[in-house]
């Protein structure tokens, strides 16, 4: 386990997480590059790559790693459990005092680790996001993760939420703010956002990925973007009760208009149109509340069940310090 009481002036050991699903064949580079700036930094410190199950060579991959350089653990999980789980096991794997997290598929450069370690150097920062000096996705892409973030720094609270990246860096003792999460919808974002404020950023590279396509597609990132959403915040909610508040008042004026026309007589054509109209807005808006309800109670349902955030299928490499 990393000392928790070293102070912020000493050298930092760093343990670098990455969780990996169908990167076989860009593994072995990165590792290599990985521990290579590990070495020149002339610190302690690990690489832990963590398998989603990915149903390629993957494991195979990781494992050779493992066996080859004494710094790189391998830690292979039973399925796919997506990439914020897989940060969790491998975060709780981490032996250093400084846990650095990045991506499989080369776009994050491990030459740029000793500017996220620079800049968390001092006793100012807890946490570093390696923000892009230029959008490394699609211009569709990038516009829904631009309005993620706002969405999360003003609904979930999230000040920092504008800067969040993949690419991070920080102080492993923040990871006690999530020691009881559990559950299968996870968000280390979220989570390390409950343990401190002390949030900065800072500019890096990014590279174009080399093979293949993402696998964090836009319909997944919706998907990220409802599970903190339900999973983190009670908005929804309150959203449901001000439409159910706005609908509410929309009936008192249709009814007032109702006994107004019968007050003046014009009451001689059935408006089925408008009882129609009225139906169908209120219905809906019943069907958008209890959906809302029912998404949460569901969730409640599925962490009384006990359903993991993640399952360890094994483990290759020792947590030696190098």
């Amino acid at each position: 386990m990393p000392d928790e009481r070293r102070t912020a002036g000493e050298l930092m050991s760093v343990s670098v997480v990455i969780p990996c699903y169908r990167s076989a064949r860009t593994l072995d580079e990165l590792v290599t590059r990985s521990v290579a700036v590990l070495r020149s930094l002339a610190v302690p410190h690990e690489v832990i790559l963590v398998v989603d199950g990915s149903p390629d060579d993957t494991w195979s991959v990781a494992a050779a790693l493992a066996r080859r350089f004494p710094a790189v653990r391998a830690v292979h999980l039973s399925r796919n459990y997506g990439q914020h789980n897989a940060l969790v096991a491998g975060i709780r794997e981490a032996e250093h005092d400084v846990i650095v997290t990045m991506d499989d598929d080369l776009q994050h450069p491990p030459e740029q680790i000793p500017l996220l370690l620079a800049a968390l150097a001092g006793d100012r920062l807890d946490l570093v996001y390696g923000l892009p000096h230029e959008e490394e996705h699609g211009a569709v892409r990038s516009l829904v993760s631009r309005t993620v973030k706002a969405g999360m720094s003003g609904m979930l609270g999230i000040r920092s939420a504008r800067m969040i990246s993949a690419f991070r860096a920080f102080r492993t003792h923040l990871r006690h703010g999530f020691d009881r999460f559990a559950g299968p919808h996870a968000s280390v974002d979220v989570a390390l956002s409950w343990a401190t404020t002390r949030v900065g950023s800072v500019g890096v590279h990014m590279d174009r990925r080399r093979d293949g396509r993402s696998t964090y597609t836009l319909r997944m990132l919706v998907r990220h973007t409802a599970n903190m959403l339900f999973g983190y915040s009670t908005i929804p909610l309150r959203v449901a009760s001000y439409l159910g508040f706005m609908v509410g008042v929309f009936g008192l004026v249709m009814g007032a208009v109702v006994l107004w026309s019968f007050a003046v007589g014009n009451t001689t054509v059935v408006g089925f149109t408008s009882l129609a109209s009225m139906i169908t807005l209120f219905s809906s808006a019943q069907l958008m509340a209890v959906g809302l309800l029912g998404e949460y109670v569901g969730r409640i349902h599925a962490s009384g069940m006990g359903r993991p955030t993640y399952v360890i299928r094994e483990r290759i490499g020792s947590s030696v310090s190098v």
